[in-house]
């Protein structure tokens, strides 16, 4: 693979700017975060973009501990024996969706390998935290592979989602050496069978980064083979190299090429695209809603689940008593 030493100067191309914190918002999120000794991948992640993000009073929360049993050449999230998992850690998420006002949220978590469940009842939890804390809030979850268990994956998709978000990170060739124990048709794998294990009933997404070595005919491949396994949402993102240990970057790609492929995207029939140099999994995450027949799906489920079927304007007239009629008369 070449790559051109220039790359790796420490300064970046002009396009790559990062916003420093400069509105109140920002401090009162971060203090918010702190007080509930919650952990956001915006930090963990050392994503660009959580500057902007906290200034909007939104962030993603990063639940089961900030210790990744895996070692992916492109991630900040350190390395090592994770503790164990904190009970009330769903409660602390859903108490910040509630003092933040969010509409929208989204939970990740490191890989837990460690877990036989790879922490899905963590998510599980966390997600009917957050419903019965701040109901209407649009959820959405970014999760590791859970390892391809089946059972672990409906847990989660049982507590019902509007947003799954797996991300295949970059092309199948490239899959070995950017991730680690993953494998590029599991996660695809995955990605179907959250989506058909709620009769289709969730808004499925993904993400991939550009720069590692990629060509432009395996980026195009993976693009088919996301809607292929019924993604209809897909971010585009820049690589950025976080420490001189971390898989070094082959190319930055301009925010032209970004836009022309945020546009074939949508040609092969992805319904949101965000596409850029600094876009993340969960950057803006709250300009793409599902749409108003999967949330009233989900929400319907949801009420059947807990023995309520039907809705006041379903009810039937109450039919008068006979003599109640005649007293009437």
């Amino acid at each position: 693979m070449k790559m051109d030493p220039a790359l790796h100067r420490e300064r970046k191309p002009d396009w790559i700017k990062v916003r420093l914190p400069n509105n109140p918002e920002f401090w009162s999120t971060k203090s918010l975060i702190t007080d509930l000794k919650l952990v956001t991948v915006c930090e963990e992640a050392q994503c660009p973009n959580r500057w902007e993000c906290w200034s909007q009073k939104t962030a993603t929360f990063m639940i089961a501990g900030e210790k990744c049993t895996r070692a992916c050449g492109f991630c900040a999230v350190k390395t090592a024996k994770p503790d164990a998992l904190e009970a009330d850690e769903p409660e602390r998420v859903a108490e910040a969706t509630r003092r933040m006002g969010l509409r929208h949220v989204v939970i990740t978590a490191v890989a837990r390998d460690d877990l036989r469940d790879g922490g899905a009842e963590h998510f599980q939890r966390t997600i009917e935290a957050v419903r019965e804390t701040n109901p209407g809030i649009v959820i959405e979850v970014l999760v590791p592979d859970f390892n391809d268990r089946d059972w672990a994956l409906q847990m989660v998709m049982t507590a019902r989602p509007h947003i799954f978000n797996h991300n295949i990170e970059t092309v199948e060739r490239l899959t070995p050496l950017v991730r680690s124990r993953a494998q590029y048709q599991r996660s695809l794998t995955v990605l179907k069978k959250a989506n058909e294990m709620v009769g289709g009933k969730v808004a499925t997404k993904s993400g991939i980064m550009l720069g590692l070595g990629e060509t432009r005919a395996e980026l195009l491949q993976a693009m088919d083979d996301l809607r292929a396994h019924d993604v209809t949402v897909l971010t585009l993102g820049q690589y950025l190299r976080p420490t001189p240990k971390h898989l070094p970057v082959v190319e930055y790609i301009r925010p032209e090429a970004f836009e022309e492929l945020r546009r074939i995207a949508l040609e092969k029939g992805f319904r949101h695209v965000a596409s850029g140099p600094l876009v993340r999994s969960s950057y803006h995450a709250a300009d793409f809603r599902p749409e108003l027949d999967v949330m009233d799906a989900i929400e319907a489920d949801l009420r059947a689940s807990r023995g309520i079927e039907l809705g006041p304007e379903h009810l039937p007239l109450p039919v008068p008593k006979p003599e109640t009629l005649r007293a009437i008369a």
